[in-house]
């Protein structure tokens, strides 16, 4: 006989099992009165289990009622970057984390671009978009999930100044802002290009700029045949500062992630400065020209425009570096730096900055505005602040020979017919015909239509390239004086006689040449905004300057290939200042396209 289970140990069981003890069920007795008490024990289990699943029975009940009330539960809220201001870290964060995709992005620039472009303010900053960006993002996004982002700027939307090379069968020109070239077919990317789609960037498209990068004749900046004139963002109608002024504006106002410019002489940092940007004009030589539409190989660079000079040293880290299709960037360091450990706050600490005073009050140099040198000299408090020691005045050598000498204009205009005809030469497709500097004046003239309007009729600068006679004495002898003007006379001068890290000025009239003549990188931040009541003076035919509100920035210059300290002493500023969130772009320039608008609508 196996035992019963005593009432003391039933209990025991029940409680353990939460009343419902499958082991009452196992019971077994061969005697009539254990049968009986078997079945009365299996009876009071069955009752409590049947209790007990009433009572879980109304509980599910009642927690769904309450969850009927209180609705469904919803998930946490997305936080999405303002497209105003989203830096390119905050973007990668959120296509990390999924909150959108770069087919996302994409759909919102184009959205930001269509409201402000061409309607509304009009601001003509893009001349076109990329029809294949939208299939590039996709493909973009899947690789993310699928092996992870290439870099930093991998599914970053990038928009290009339309003297950079795209390959026609993407759907895009590359003009100069001119007729001239439309519909042109080139041979390859240009080497910028390729770097930036290797690092798994999205070309965006194409902005306008001052046509043939301001190397036409006496005309407003940021106008161009193809694109009409560029307004700056910051005041109706106030001049952009050129040549890469489409790049300029757009970067202010969020229309693409970042922009690439080029310059020349200025075509980088007024532009930057006059939009309330960081800009980076490099050493000639760190970033390719291959694929460039040239003015000259020895004063030509490319570099980035952007809302921060950290979005700004990783978008050189990316485009710098050795090309084989351009013999000057061989020349540049073996080990090009990644510029973005140069970010620290403390960087000015210890650091001897000077300040080229002798050009900077020289009023035939330049003839700056109250607003301006008021916002100078607090600059150089801060400076001083931060633990920076300057030495003002600190002047070079050749500051007004630099600004009385013709050189720049001979080599200029001697390298502008050699090196175009070239790229002319080197197209696989021109529709319009023109294949040398005669052909294009003559295509001006035949078009006056499309390329001399009324007020934009100059082309003077492309006459007197024309009546040069290619590399001789004259030349060598112009460009040996550039250099010994620009560099030992110059920027080297300066820093060596004063034992400086860097020199420090606004960022207009004078700044730029000395740089631009030497080859030397300069960097410029966010200085400060002319006041409501500076007298409004005209620009161009459209275009005012100065005007209430628009921006002017500060430079840092050094010697050639100082970019990684430039960056540190301009980041290192801006951190303390924050001097770009201080304002923002006129109402009506403002685009209201968010990522909230665009993500996941079909």
């Amino acid at each position: 006989m196996f035992p019963q289970v005593e009432p003391d140990e039933e209990k025991s069981h029940s409680v353990a099992l939460g009343g419902c003890s499958p082991k009452a069920n196992n019971v077994v007795s061969h005697d009539h009165a254990a049968h009986s008490t078997s079945w009365n024990m299996i009876a009071r289990t069955m009752k409590r289990c049947l209790t007990l699943l009433v009572l879980v029975l109304t509980l599910v009940h009642l927690a769904r009622s309450s969850l009927s009330v209180l609705g469904p539960l919803s998930k946490p809220k997305v936080e999405f970057p303002d497209l105003y201001e989203a830096s390119v870290s905050e973007l990668q964060e959120g296509l990390e984390a999924g909150h959108f995709t770069s087919v996302d992005l994409v759909k919102a620039y184009f959205a930001r671009i269509d409201e402000v472009n061409l309607k509304g303010p009009a601001l003509r900053a893009v001349l076109e978009i990329n029809p294949s960006a939208l299939q590039t993002a996709a493909e973009l996004d899947l690789e993310r999930k699928r092996k992870g982002p290439r870099s930093p700027l991998h599914g970053i939307p990038v928009l290009l100044k339309d003297n950079i090379a795209t390959i026609a069968s993407e759907g895009m020109n590359t003009t100069a802002g001119s007729f001239s070239l439309l519909g042109s077919v080139v041979p390859d990317d240009a080497g910028v290009v390729k770097r930036l789609r290797k690092a798994g960037a999205i070309i965006l498209g194409k902005a306008n700029l001052s046509e043939w990068a301001h190397f036409r004749g006496n005309l407003a900046s940021g106008w161009s045949g193809r694109g009409g004139q560029t307004t700056n963002a910051y005041f109706p109608k106030a001049d952009p500062c050129g040549s890469s002024s489409g790049s300029g504006v757009a970067a202010s106002i969020g229309l693409a992630a970042v922009t690439l410019g080029t310059e020349t002489d200025g075509s980088i940092i007024c532009p930057s400065a006059n939009n309330n940007l960081v800009g980076i004009k490099p050493t000639v030589g760190l970033t390719s020209r291959a694929g460039v539409i040239p003015i000259s190989s020895h004063q030509d660079t490319v570099g980035p425009m952007t809302r921060s000079v950290a979005d700004a040293a990783l978008v050189l880290s990316v485009i710098a570096g050795p090309d084989p299709n351009d013999n000057f960037t061989l020349a540049q360091p073996h080990i090009i730096p990644d510029f973005t450990k140069a970010l620290s706050r403390n960087a000015l600490r210890g650091r001897r900055l000077g300040v080229p005073r002798r050009a900077f009050l020289n009023a035939t140099l330049n003839d700056r505005s109250e607003d301006v040198n008021e916002a100078f000299e607090q600059a150089l408090q801060i400076l001083r602040s931060l633990g920076a020691t300057i030495v003002d005045p600190a002047d070079m050598p050749a500051a007004e020979e630099i600004v009385r000498s013709n050189n720049e204009t001979v080599v200029l205009n001697v390298d502008f017919k050699q090196e175009l005809n070239r790229y002319f030469a080197g197209l696989i497709v021109n529709p319009s015909g023109v294949r040398t500097l005669a052909d294009l004046i003559k295509f001006n003239d035949a078009h006056p239509e499309l390329e001399e309007p009324q007020g934009f009729t100059d082309q003077s600068i492309l006459v007197e390239s024309e009546a040069t006679s290619g590399l001789d004495a004259a030349y060598f002898a112009a460009l040996a004086a550039d250099h010994e003007l620009g560099r030992e006379r110059g920027i080297d001068g300066a820093l060596k006689a004063h034992n400086l890290d860097a020199l420090v000025l606004p960022s207009d009239g004078f700044t730029t040449t000395p740089a631009a003549i030497a080859g030397y990188p300069i960097v410029t931040v966010p200085l400060g905004f002319f006041g409501p009541n500076v007298t409004i003076g005209r620009a161009g035919p459209e275009t005012v300057y100065p005007a209430p509100g628009v921006p002017f920035g500060l430079s840092f210059l050094g010697t050639a290939y100082s970019e990684f300290d430039l960056v540190g002493l301009a980041f290192a500023y801006e951190q303390e200042t924050g001097t770009r969130k201080r304002r923002r772009a006129y109402e009506g320039a403002v685009p209201r396209t968010q990522l909230a608008d665009v993500v996941g609508r079909r």
